[in-house]
């Protein structure tokens, strides 16, 4: 089943009007939740939308506060989101934070007490059109082990780094520093396929390709295992410190994923380079990387971002694909 992006749009902004949201804002909102499925990351699109909906209904997500400077150093600036809506505070401080970027060359705004901000991809995307490079990370509740634990210690703190080109063919990179997302593993079950490489541990403790074994027992497996560890560890540090917010430790005594810490840093490498230069050092590179030869007979060598580039274009002409489960549940909100 294919859904038009407009009437995702529109489906999605009827609900969240009738569950707080002012018109301006249901209509941003709902743009970037159909914009992260047009981008075929359903699991932070679609799929996640009636989880945000039940985070208002229950009162953990205030649709009527947004994000505020509390402290300002030059380029470097603190912010508290006041457990508004994530991806519209994100959105804020990322523009903030190429503001920053335009005056000083580099800008950073630590986001604290801010909720879940949906697809970590969508502020890289941000910072690259305005020229920018983007790099943005969140903390999350524990929920991975830390590498040679058992118990959910450390958070799959998505991490994103986006190089732009004057085309709007950015190069991004958007991983969370587990093998898979939560959301991922979700996204993989619901369609009834196995992840194509081992993603967890099952209740035997075995690495398993199984989603639903894996969602069962929580354990997640840290990407390039202790190093991907170690990486949560600092960036939930890093984050903690230059916010003041709370930490993953923090976040997991809440009940709910809510007041989250976020770090959006974006760098004008036009104070230092023409943008010809930076295209052509970026063109070069991808080119080269392009050049692979591929594993399989007829396969090809992608760039981060490029699949994401791919499937908007796609759905944009054809239509979104949605599970139609989920996409019922949407309509009868």
């Amino acid at each position: 089943m294919k859904v038009k992006y407009e009437e995702m749009v529109k489906e999605f902004k009827r609900v969240l009007f009738k569950n707080g949201f002012g018109e301006q804002d249901a209509q941003a909102a709902a743009e970037i939740f159909a914009q992260n499925s047009m981008a075929g990351v359903f699991s932070h699109g679609l799929n996640r939308f009636p989880r945000v909906i039940e985070y208002l209904q229950k009162g953990s997500i205030d649709p009527s506060v947004s994000a505020e400077c509390e402290n300002r150093m030059g380029a470097f600036e603190r912010w508290n989101g006041n457990r508004g809506f994530g991806p519209l505070n994100a959105k804020k401080a990322m523009d903030r934070a190429v503001e920053l970027a335009k005056e000083f060359g580099i800008g950073l705004v630590a986001l604290g007490n801010n909720n879940h901000w949906m697809r970590g991809g969508s502020y890289g995307w941000q910072a690259a059109d305005q020229g920018c490079i983007g790099i943005c990370w969140s903390n999350t509740c524990p929920n991975m082990p830390a590498w040679g634990g058992l118990d959910r210690k450390i958070g799959n703190n998505p991490f994103i780094m986006a190089i732009p080109r004057s085309n709007g063919e950015h190069v991004v990179i958007d991983c969370a520093v587990s093998q898979f997302s939560y959301g991922k593993l979700e996204d993989c079950r619901l369609k009834g396929i196995e992840l194509p490489v081992p993603g967890g541990y099952d209740s035997e403790g075995n690495l398993t390709t199984d989603p639903a074994k894996i969602e069962e027992t929580q354990r997640v497996l840290p990407m390039g295992y202790w190093k991907g560890s170690g990486i949560s560890i600092a960036l939930d540090l890093i984050a903690t410190v230059l916010s003041n917010g709370n930490s993953v430790n923090t976040i997991g005594t809440f009940g709910d994923e809510v007041g989250l810490t976020q770090i959006m840093i974006a760098i004008d490498p036009t104070k230092m380079n023409s943008v010809e230069l930076t295209d052509q050092i970026v063109d070069d590179i991808v080119k080269d990387v392009k050049s692979s030869i591929p594993v399989k007979e007829g396969g090809e060598v992608y760039y981060p971002g490029e699949l994401e580039l791919k499937n908007m274009k796609d759905y944009k002409e054809n239509g979104i694909p949605v599970i139609e489960e989920k996409w019922n549940q949407v309509l009868s909100m």
